[in-house]
This record gives C-alpha cells, sequence and structure tokens, in this order.
C-alpha cells in the first residue's frame, strides 16, 4: 500500500495504526505476523521483519494480545483502530501544558464536517449520566 500521495513511503505510525490494527480488527481469528503481512500487500515490498516490529511495539504498548502457536505468534487486537488513534492523542495532550492552545489549533485545522461532528459529540451528555 503507498500513501495517499502514491509516494510510496508511509507516515510515521500509519502502518501501525492504521493498517495492521485494521487487518487485526477486520480478522476472524487472531492472525500471524505471516497472515497480516499477506493481507496488507500479498506481493509488496513490506518486510516480514516490518510487520513483527509493529506488532511488537502494538503489544507492548496493550493495543494487541498475543500467544504462541507453534515457533510463532498470534496477534488479535484489542480495539478498534479509532481506539489506537484516540489514546494516541490523548497521550500527547498530557504532556502539554497549554491544551487550550493545542485544542484551539486542532479544532482550527478540522473540516468543516469534522467540526460539525465534533460540536455534536460535545453536546451529546456524556457517558454515565
Amino acid at each position: 500500500m503507498t500513501t495517499p500521495t502514491g509516494a510510496g513511503r508511509r507516515r510515521p505510525g500509519q502502518l501501525e495504526g492504521i493498517e495492521i490494527m485494521t487487518v487485526l480488527d477486520s480478522a476472524v481469528r487472531p492472525l500471524t505476523p505471516g497472515e497480516v503481512r499477506d493481507a496488507l500487500v500479498p506481493a509488496g515490498p513490506l518486510s516480514y521483519s516490518t510487520v513483527v516490529t509493529t506488532l511488537t511495539r502494538l503489544f507492548e504498548k496493550g493495543a494487541v494480545v498475543r500467544h504462541r502457536d507453534g515457533r510463532a505468534f498470534r496477534y488479535g487486537a484489542l480495539s478498534a483502530p479509532a481506539g489506537l488513534v484516540a489514546d494516541r492523542m490523548s497521550r500527547l495532550m498530557e504532556v502539554e501544558p497549554d491544551r487550550a492552545t493545542v485544542l484551539r489549533r486542532f479544532v482550527s485545522n478540522l473540516s468543516a464536517d469534522d467540526e460539525r461532528l465534533l460540536r455534536e459529540l460535545l453536546e451529546q451528555d456524556p457517558p454515565g449520566d
């Protein structure tokens, strides 16, 4: 898979956050790294070791579970790709003392549709109320 610009290089985190998590989330059973790679790019240039490294990082972050199956591990998603992105956004917010500026800039960069969706979500009652 290539980037939307077709340049062939992925944005940092794109493989992890979008592609691999999407494959794991849609799988009916946990997958080996080879199965993940084949689902991503059956005849493409993505290396097996890149997939293993990414899956290991996801496991260390608590985004996936794994269990040994023979000589390999099988991996399964603990949350949907959107959950991983939301967790990443939360971690970034935790380290920034000027949250108001960050949020203001974030909102100013949203498309009109995304801004409308965010406003609708903020107007809803919080879960548990």
